[in-house]
């Protein structure tokens, strides 16, 4: 069996910033498929376009593998290719860099994989990222919205 790589696409969306959001993935290994999205009553896009690529590694089983995450979020790509992170942990997030606590979680679960991180432009011709973007505005205008204890409780 040859081994697929894995491409996971992931993005965020927010009704006002901050506001209700959500966020969509799309995971890829050969012919599998799987989508996943939620929605929270009050958050940030920046928040939901990171915790599309936190709750896409934590639903991995498989460790140790090479994958690319696609995103749309700059933020995301230029925080994780760009080392902005590892700093920010580094220094405890000194100066009051935002989204502490879904960073941390990042920061673990990428010790386990071997990520390259692609930018792709949004809302333009890529099927998945425009999947990914309404599964994050169907979860965001959603009636079962969680509550994203990070953003209400934490920041």
């Amino acid at each position: 069996m040859s081994l697929h790589p894995l491409h996971i696409y992931t993005d965020g969306a927010s009704r006002g910033n901050p506001g209700p959001g959500g966020f969509g993935v799309v995971l890829l290994w050969g012919d599998k498929r799987k989508e996943i999205a939620q929605g929270y009553r009050l958050t940030t896009n920046n928040r939901m376009e990171l915790l599309a690529v936190v709750t896409a590694l934590q639903s991995l089983t498989k460790k140790n593998i090479p994958l690319t995450i696609f995103t749309d979020s700059q933020y995301v790509v230029n925080s994780i290719e760009k080392k902005w992170v590892d700093g920010w942990v580094k220094t405890n997030f000194k100066g009051g860099k935002k989204n502490k606590d879904l960073w941390l979680q990042y920061y673990e679960l990428a010790k386990h994989f071997q990520i390259k991180m692609k930018w792709v432009k949004g809302h333009a011709d890529n099927p998945f990222n425009n999947r990914c973007d309404e599964l994050a505005t169907q979860a965001a205008d959603g009636n079962n919205l969680l509550i994203d204890e990070g953003y209400e409780h934490g920041e």
